[in-house]
């Protein structure tokens, strides 16, 4: 119903709420055919999973709930609808559609809410968020994906239960998180967060980029700058997150020159360590946390060198593992964010270098065309540093178009006049 008076597409999420019990509406569900999976029963939630037409609705039982300050695992009981949208986050969640008359029922005018564009919490917002205190951060990602406001006394309320995030789990931060990180004003939604005193509580590393001023080349802070590159990158999950974490180790490396000059040397390396840290630290999957750590690792690789040769695109089409058009969106997106009127870099001779590398030599043929034993039997070796030494001598001379991929021997010659 929420979706539809906005004039969105509708979601892909249904719950069946009754006042009765979930698990025996589910199982009749299942007995007449009209779910075709068994139903999935949660007792203490009074809830039930069923599936109809391919599509999975949650049954769910009416029902209030209490929280003890500490936990965010409630006790459940029945109740009726009314009471069951009283513990919903925001009234334009606590809205019902009578599937059989398809009649509305509103106990808490979320319509007006709706109509109004505005986030108001069913009870007054303290209780709402000390309930649970993930819908705090969800009150910004409403905010700013439907374009509402907040009502009054919300964003006070979550400035004084900023501390109750600490009873919330790693996983459902991230989940949260990264739905704020891909929605469509993720620059204006992390301002809330800081602005509303969330951030420190689950990225101290981001908080600290506020006010981190950067010289000539910018004229924003390190926090604001990050925004914009944030806000300038697609809704992809790897390229949010390494947009947001690209400089996230300025604050530690900034210094400062006699002449007033402001440097921050290899903040890319601090940094790719640092958002490994913070990307472990909220459970993100080793695939993302890796990809993150790469494009961070490398973002001011191709703006440091002289040139751009053949061999440093050979170089940076292994390095990147298939990220390398991804690293151009990331430096594009950074370099259009600094102040205007500087000369930046032009990518798209890089862009043409990197696609002919990748057409002549495809990253699969980026290596020493011998293997380890290949070296040891050649050169009568026993395992061991030399061998990986030789080895890497030939991957060397590939990167370096001295040696074709695959001349094996062209390279039993190289290693044997190296190994001499």
């Amino acid at each position: 119903m929420r979706d539809a008076r906005l004039g969105l597409p509708a979601g892909t999420d249904f719950d069946l709420v009754l006042e009765g019990s979930s698990s025996e509406l589910a199982r009749h569900l299942w007995n007449c055919g009209t779910s075709s999976i068994p139903p999935v029963v949660y007792p203490r939630f009074g809830t039930a999973m069923v599936r109809i037409e391919n599509t999975d609705i949650e049954v769910v039982t009416a029902r209030r709930e209490s929280y003890d300050p500490d936990s965010r695992k409630p006790d459940v009981e029945p109740a009726t609808l009314r009471e069951d949208a009283l513990r919903r986050d925001f009234t334009l969640n606590a809205l019902f559609l009578n599937i059989e008359t398809g009649e509305s029922y509103d106990p808490l005018d979320g319509h007006g809410d709706l109509e109004n564009r505005l986030l108001r919490t069913p009870l007054e917002p303290v209780a709402t968020f000390r309930d649970d205190p993930l819908r705090m951060m969800r009150a910004v990602r409403f905010r700013w994906r439907f374009g509402f406001s907040y009502a009054p006394g919300l964003a006070e309320a979550i400035r004084a239960e900023t501390h109750r995030m600490k009873v919330l789990s790693a996983e459902r931060i991230r989940d949260e998180f990264c739905k704020i990180l891909l929605g469509p004003s993720p620059d204006a939604a992390l301002d809330d967060l800081r602005d509303l005193g969330l951030l420190p509580e689950f990225a101290p590393e981001l908080q600290a980029m506020v006010g981190v001023t950067q010289g000539k080349w910018h004229e924003a802070d390190v926090w604001d700058h990050t925004r914009k590159v944030v806000s300038k990158v697609p809704a992809d999950l790897v390229l949010r997150l390494a947009a947001l974490l690209h400089d996230v180790g300025k604050p530690r490396t900034r210094s400062e020159e006699a002449d007033g000059q402001i440097r921050f040397f290899g903040h890319e390396t601090v940094g790719a360590e640092m958002a490994v840290a913070f990307l472990r630290r909220l459970k993100v999957s080793s695939d993302v946390t890796e990809a993150v750590w790469l494009l961070v690792k490398n973002h001011m690789r191709l703006g440091t060198a002289p040139s751009f040769s053949p061999s440093a695109a050979r170089r940076l089409v292994r390095d990147l593992e298939g990220l390398d058009e991804a690293l151009m969106t990331l430096v594009e997106a950074d370099k259009s964010s600094l102040r205007p009127g500087l000369l930046t870099l032009d990518l798209e001779p890089i862009r043409a270098q990197l696609e002919r590398a990748k057409l002549t030599t495809p990253r699969s043929t980026l290596e020493s065309p011998l293997s380890g034993k290949e070296i040891m039997e050649l050169l009568h070796l026993q395992p061991g540093k030399r061998v990986g030494e030789v080895k890497h001598h030939l991957l060397e001379l590939v990167l370096e178009g001295e040696l074709t991929p695959g001349d094996h021997e062209e390279a039993r010659r190289r290693a044997l006049q190296f190994g001499s």
